[in-house]
Order: C-alpha cells, then sequence, then structure tokens
C-alpha cells in the first residue's frame, strides 16, 4: 500500500520564504518514494511524502518548525492510495 503523509505550517508574518527554506532543508530518517514541497497564500507550506508501507506504519515526518517562524502549531494528515497504486 501506499501512504502520502501530509505536513503544512502556515508562516509567521513576512517569514514565508524562511519557512519555506527551512522545511526544504530537512532531512527525514529515510528517503521516502517520493517528496514534494509546495507554497500557497498566506505564506503557507505544504511538504507531502509518499511512502509504501500501512496506513499505520512508524514513517519519518518533519519535526515542527522554530515558533517564530509558524503562526500556529503544524498540521499533519495521512491519506492510503485508492487507485492502485500509480505514481
Amino acid at each position: 500500500m501506499t501512504v502520502a503523509s501530509m505536513w503544512e505550517a502556515r508562516a509567521a508574518q513576512g517569514r514565508g520564504d524562511d519557512l519555506l527554506a527551512w522545511a526544504r532543508a530537512q532531512g527525514l530518517a529515510r528517503a521516502p518514494l517520493r517528496r514534494e514541497t509546495f507554497r500557497a497564500p498566506q505564506d503557507r507550506v505544504l511538504v507531502i511524502t509518499w511512502w509504501e508501507g500501512e496506513y499505520d506504519a512508524d514513517l519519518p515526518e518533519l519535526p515542527d518548525p522554530p515558533g517564530d517562524l509558524v503562526t500556529r502549531p503544524v498540521h499533519r494528515w495521512r491519506f492510503e492510495s485508492v487507485d492502485g497504486g500509480g505514481r
């Protein structure tokens, strides 16, 4: 099964580029099948990683950024693929 892990944070005022750079620099304990980083209005940063494994598997996750970079706690979600697993 393929599991997608989503990590999303909203930057503090004027810190969008800093949060994006911080997220892109974060390594994981092991490499995912795929990793993509996105940005959106209101200085939001989204990182999606894809993993082979069960939905409740112990998967590496990005840490919380330093408090001065964000306006609220990080949001995290997991999803499982339901379309046959194509990448």
